[in-house]
Parts: structure tokens; sequence; C-alpha cells
């Protein structure tokens, strides 16, 4: 009698493990992680704010804005290197300060130059469609 107790024992334990796995299963595969996606260019006030506000739209895209410039409506921290899964500038010079600045903080992380002029309006239609177009060559969104 003992080892049949046993054993039914044994099939509850086992079926209760098994449905444990398969909804740790379900959660991690309906899990979705942001994308979070940091901006940069030098003031904080066109090319790079207007990135943020397009790629905030994105489905699990958390996009934030930021200069290089110590003015800048939100100058570069420490802080938002470590959060963002990548770095996006819109010129060489802006990789080039972070890269001298954030040494130890970019390690692992992605940084990559869009190659925008400083030449757009906030917003302006054709900075849209050249973020729209570049972005993705960077990331997976």
């Amino acid at each position: 009698m003992d080892r049949a107790n046993d054993r039914k024992l044994s099939e509850r334990v086992n079926e209760a493990i098994l449905k444990a796995y398969r909804c740790l299963l379900f959660h991690l595969l309906c899990a979705r992680h942001n994308m979070n996606l940091l901006f940069v260019c030098s003031e904080n006030r066109l090319r790079s704010p207007t990135a943020e506000i397009v790629f905030a739209e994105y489905p699990n895209v958390e996009a934030i804005s930021a200069g290089t410039n110590k003015d800048a409506e939100t100058p570069v921290t420490g802080d938002l290197i470590e959060w963002a899964d990548a770095i996006l500038v819109m010129e060489k010079s802006h990789r080039h300060k972070i890269a001298q600045k954030f040494k130890e903080q970019l390690k692992g992380k992605k940084l990559a130059v869009l190659d925008i002029p400083d030449k757009y309006e906030y917003m302006d239609p054709e900075l849209v469609k050249l973020l729209k177009s570049r972005v993705p060559k960077y990331v997976s969104i």
C-alpha cells in the first residue's frame, strides 16, 4: 500500500512540476523586452527629440533623447547610457564625445552613427523619413 501511495504522490508532484514548467515557458515566450533607444545630437532640440517622438510610437520601443553639449536640453549621462540597449547618434562627433566620456558604460552597447546633419527643424518630414530609413539598419524594431 505504501508503494502505491508513493507512486501516486510522485505522479502528482511530477504533474505539478510539469504544469509550473509550462506556465513559466508560456510567460517567457509571451514576455516582450522593450528595446531602449537613446538618440543623441548636440543640443537635444531638433534631431534627437524628433527621433524620440517618432520611435516612441513603435511597439516594444522605449525612446529617449539627449545632447552632447553641456547646455543641451537633456545632457547625456551615464545613467542614460546604461539604460540604453542602443545609442544612435546623429554625427561622428557625437560618437567621439560619448566614447571618450562614457567608455566604461559603453561596454556591450551598440553605438551607431546615423549620419544626419544639423540642417533639419523639429519633426521635419524629410528628417522623419531619414530616421525611419536609417535606424532599422542598426536595430531590429
